[in-house]
Parts: structure tokens; C-alpha cells; sequence
């Protein structure tokens, strides 16, 4: 492609609201525009970009033997009703009638749509398993749409299902699927880890995320240092202690605080470290069996609730703070003096490390005052589990080992669903004994349209952008200097050769200063650079010099007469996939 036939809008400046490295670059190279809140064109490069990482996603689905359909984006309203979504999803559903007056909506997620097709096509254990996939266009109505491409209204995602006869092909579809994310990530350059995560609205088990590991990161993920653990903050667990089994004789001594409220307050007041303290918080469950039922939750005091944590322990989609006349009313004083001691022991939810906490002090539920010397089992009951979040420096729950944090961007999210929507469907098949079963389902996503900002956020320099060469738009930027016939005459050699051999080649034949074409190459971070200009020519000599080598003085040169072969075979080995991620799963 010419650089002068191309649409490449580059610009100096960012658009005002870019604050994350990809959206600004992306802007400024001319990759995308933005057209609303969380609502991008994708212009020639950003459009090659993204069909490539769509090609890489399609080619490992179709490896792993999951089979590509296309389910629309505009759906009936029934079938979100069908399985509860259709108020669950709240205003995140873009929502919409027609003009007879029903109800539809705009697809955020297909879970229902291709358990559909699964209840109406898939009649014996003989059509199992099968697996189903699609890439298309999804819509949320994100609150606070940011980023550019990595929180959108409106975005591409590779949305893949699994049916399964029973628990255990449910398993073995999600280990081919699991493989199958793991090829797809390694060929797209990226580094990432798979973290244990919390399954949110989509709902399932045996949940995992693929975090790609980058400071800008949205998502706090936190890993072994001495094993293979891994998991999103919303779903670690920590190593923790256990309550102790004897308690002394005796009952909390009651101390006035009458202005101390906050745990660093009281702490401070008292002379003890914040770790010997309890801290109560009351909350309210949204959905679920105890709809609005207020419970409160005890964590130690230097210890943050992980409030998803409670949500799965309530078996409610999410808690809500209590207000303060909850509070008062639940405790019989103001917030900050809540505690456990005497509170319904029925709606009581108690870490593990808090539990252990000997001799604590607790709010006094009466105002100004709190309790010192308190036990877990002496003076308070509740439910012990893990509720507190996890920290860098918390032992791992599997080895012992230390937890380090991390920052990730989630780029692909996979489920065993079980028959969570199956069921309620009647998604239904006629097993070898002739006996009518439910469906098991797995559900696996990645965000398409999202990695191509991913990717930016982790391979990025001062400069621009450095694409790796699996889903560069171009292979080779060449860059010609000057516009004698002679030297545009080799250039049009060199890039016919190229192209011939295979190599995808954007050629900057502007009339335009050499500061100009570099800045612009950098910005735009295509892999490999030519340079061919008068003196390189006189010599028979081009310029070579990768993205990734931040020097300009230690581009290599290499003879004119060879340049094609050479850079076709460099191309070629940056793309060639490895043995292992070459050989099919089925």
C-alpha cells in the first residue's frame, strides 16, 4: 500500500479525553475515530489490526473444533425474560421497542439465544458434544465508557458455547477451550497470566480469567512466587488463620471512644495495632434469597471486605453499602460504633483472620463506646469464611508461597456454566438409556475488538506504537527518501518483491521531510522499518532497523540485491507458530 493512496490521519495531538496509552496513540496514528461515548470507527490500519486478531481467534476456535455460526444482535426481549436476565441486567441492556410495542434489546451476551438453538437442534447424546461459536458486534450501555477501545458501548467480542452430556465432557470441553485461549494469547505476543475469577452476571463455575499484564491495568490480580496460583482479587483467598480453640473466662470490657470512629481513630486512641481490631460493616444484599436482607460482615481492622466475596456467600449478583439509618437501626447507635457482640448471629459474616484475631476490639454497638477483650465463639458467633481482600504478601492458599500484585487487563473470560441456563430453558437431549437430561453448558469469551487496544497498552514506547508482527497491519514500513527515478525505481523493485514473497508492505512515498516519515513510523509502530535513500542506493545499501530498537544508531545494513529475501525470511520467523501451539487439540 502507497502511504499517499492510504487514509492514515496522523496527528500530533490526542483527542481530549485520552488518558490510557492506546487510546491516545490509536487516535493520534489514525487507527480509529471517535463517533460517541464509547463508540469508535476502526479506519483502514485499526480495521486490518482487528481482522487479523480476529484470523488468529477464528483459526485456533475452528483447531479446538468449536463450529462458527452468526446469531443476531437485535433480540427478543423473551428470552432474557425466560432465564430472569431481562431484569438482572439493569440498565448495562440497551433496550428498545418496536412499533407494535414489544420488547427488545440489544445483544450484550448470546447465552440464551444459543441455548435456543440448542434445545431446538440438539436431540441425543449422539449430537454431543458441540461447541459453538460466533465474532460479532455486542452492546452495553457502559455508565462511564473509557478507554477508547477497552470499555465500550459498543464493541467485537468472540463469544464461544459448549454443550456437554454431563460434568465431566462439560470439563474436558473447557481444558480444549483453555488450550485453545492459551495459543491464542502466545500468537498474539502478548504476556498474561490465567487467574481464577468471579463468574459475575453470566453466572457458572470453574471460572478463570486471561489477564494481560500491564500498569495501566483496570483489574488487581495477585500471583504465587512459588507456584502457578493465580487469581483476580475479586476471587483470591488468602492463606489465613484458624479462630483460636479455647477462649478464656470472662466478657469484653466496655471503654468510651467518644469521638473515635475510624479504625486508624481508634487504634490510635487505644495504642494498639490496627491488626488487633475488628471492623464491622453492614450491607445489603441486592437479589437473591435474602433480598434485601441488611447482614453484617467483620474483617480485621487493617483488612479491606472483598465485597464480592459476601455477594457469593449471600448468593446474590451484589451488595450494597447499608445506609446510616440501617445502621442505626440494625445496631441502636451511629455508624462507627457498629460491632459484632450481640448482633444476629444468623446474619453475621466472619473472615477467617478475624476469627483469629485474640482479644480484639470491636465496635460497642452504642455510641462512643467500644469493646475490648473480644473473642470470636465467646462473645460473638457468625459464619467463618474468607471474605477480606487478598494483598501483595499474603501467603498463597495452595503452596504457602508469597503473593505478588499485579495490574491486568482482562482480555478473555471462560465458564463452566452447568445448567444454569439450560435448565430454566429446557434444553433437553435423550441419553443412551433412553432418559431425558439437561443439557451441561460452558461458556468462553474474548474481547476482540478490546485486544487491539490490549495489545498497545503493553507494547508501546515514548514514540508510538510497537505492533507484534502477528497482527501489525503492515510487516514492513518502507521509507523512501527523496524522489529521484532511480531511487524510486529500486524502491518499486524491492517492494514488488516483498509483496510477492508474501510480505505485507506500506511504502511512504509522501513528499515529505525525513523527520516527518520517521515520526509518523514510529507512531504507527509497524515491525520492521526500510529505509532506502540516495546515499543508500550508491552504495547498494538499505536500512534496516526493528521497532523494538529504540537506537536509531543501530539500524543494520544490508545489501539492496538481498534486502527482499532477507526481510521475507525475518518476517516469515516472526510469524512461523511454534510445533506446540501448531498441533490441533481434536
Amino acid at each position: 500500500m502507497l502511504f499517499s493512496h492510504a487514509l492514515i490521519p496522523t496527528s500530533k495531538e490526542a483527542p481530549a479525553d485520552a488518558t490510557n496509552a492506546s487510546h491516545v496513540l490509536l487516535s493520534r496514528a489514525g487507527f480509529i475515530r471517535r463517533v460517541g461515548a464509547g463508540i469508535y470507527d476502526f479506519l483502514p490500519l485499526g480495521y486490518r489490526v482487528l481482522r487479523k486478531v480476529q484470523t488468529i481467534v477464528r483459526e485456533e476456535m475452528d483447531r479446538a473444533g468449536a463450529l462458527e455460526v452468526l446469531m443476531p444482535a437485535l433480540l427478543p426481549a423473551e428470552y432474557f425474560k425466560e432465564t430472569g436476565r431481562w431484569d438482572l441486567y439493569g440498565d448495562v441492556l440497551l433496550r428498545l421497542r418496536d412499533r407494535k410495542g414489544g420488547d427488545y434489546h440489544l445483544g450484550p451476551t448470546h447465552e440464551e439465544i444459543v441455548t435456543d438453538i440448542a434445545r431446538r437442534e440438539i436431540k441425543s447424546w449422539r449430537d454431543l458434544p458441540k461447541t459453538l461459536y460466533q465474532v460479532q458486534v455486542k452492546f452495553r450501555d457502559e455508565p462511564r465508557p473509557r478507554g477508547g477501545l477497552l470499555r465500550g458501548r459498543e464493541f467485537v467480542m468472540k463469544d464461544a458455547y459448549s454443550f456437554d452430556a454431563d460434568e465431566k465432557g462439560a470439563a474436558e470441553s473447557y481444558e480444549r477451550m483453555r488450550q485453545a485461549y492459551v495459543r491464542i494469547f502466545d500468537r498474539l505476543g502478548l504476556t498474561y497470566r490465567m487467574v481464577q475469577a468471579d463468574s459475575g452476571a453470566i453466572g457458572g463455575s470453574t471460572s478463570a480469567e486471561f489477564q494481560v499484564l500491564v500498569g495501566s491495568g483496570e483489574d488487581a490480580i495477585v500471583a504465587c512466587d512459588d507456584c502457578d496460583y493465580a487469581a483476580n482479587v475479586e476471587a483470591a483467598e488468602p492463606a489465613s488463620a484458624a479462630p483460636p480453640t479455647t477462649q478464656p473466662a470472662g466478657k469484653p470490657e466496655r471503654v468510651a471512644t467518644p469521638t473515635q470512629r475510624t479504625i486508624d481513630e481508634v487504634a490510635a486512641f487505644l495504642a494498639i495495632d490496627k491488626a488487633r481490631t475488628l471492623k464491622a460493616l453492614l450491607y445489603v444484599a441486592k437479589d437473591g434469597p435474602r433480598a434485601k436482607e441488611v447482614v453484617m460482615a467483620v474483617v480485621r481492622g487493617d483488612h479491606a471486605l472483598n465485597e464480592f466475596a459476601l455477594a457469593r456467600a449471600l448468593k446474590t449478583s451484589e451488595v450494597l453499602p447499608a445506609t446510616d439509618a440501617d445502621v442505626e437501626r440494625e445496631t441502636k447507635a451511629k455508624p462507627g460504633f457498629a460491632g459484632p457482640v450481640g448482633f444476629d448471629a444468623a446474619r453475621l459474616f466472619v473472615d477467617r483472620d478475624a476469627a483469629a484475631v485474640e482479644g480484639g476490639v470491636a465496635g460497642a454497638n452504642e455510641t462512643g463506646f467500644h469493646l475490648k477483650d473480644v473473642w470470636y465463639a465467646r462473645d460473638f458467633g457468625g459464619e467463618v469464611l474468607s471474605v477480606r481482600q487478598v494483598v501483595a504478601g499474603d501467603r498463597c492458599p495452595r503452596s504457602g508461597g508469597k503473593l505478588e500484585s499485579y495490574k491486568g487487563i482482562e482480555a478473555g473470560h471462560i465458564f463452566i456454566l452447568g445448567t444454569k441456563y439450560s435448565q430454566p430453558m429446557g434444553a433437553t437431549f435423550i441419553d443412551e438409556k433412553q432418559q431425558t437430561r439437561t443439557l451441561v453448558m460452558g461458556c468462553y469469551g474474548i474481547g476482540v475488538s478490546r485486544l487491539v487496544a490490549t495489545t498497545i497498552e503493553q507494547h508501546h514506547d515514548d514514540n508510538g506504537m510497537r505492533w507484534p508482527m502477528s497482527v501489525a497491519p503492515y510487516h514492513v514500513h518502507l521509507v523512501t527518501l527523496g524522489k529521484d527515478d532511480a531511487l524510486v525505481a529500486a524502491a518499486r523493485t524491492l517492494y514488488d518483491a516483498l509483496e510477492a514473497a508474501g510480505v505485507e508492505v506500506l511504502w511512504d512515498d509522501r513528499d515529505e521531510r525525513p523527520g516527518v516519515k520517521f515520526k509518523d513510523a514510529d507512531l504507527i509502530g509497524i515491525p520492521l522499518r526500510i529505509t532506502l535513500g540516495a546515499k543508500g542506493l550508491a552504495a547498494g545499501q538499505v536500512e534496516l532497523k526493528p521497532r523494538t530498537e529504540p537506537d536509531p544508531k543501530k539500524a543494520e545494513l544490508i545489501p539492496l540485491a538481498s534486502a527482499a529475501d532477507v526481510i521475507a525470511a525475518r518476517v516469515r520467523a516472526a510469524m512461523a507458530v511454534p510445533a506446540a501451539l501448531a498441533r490441533p487439540s481434536v
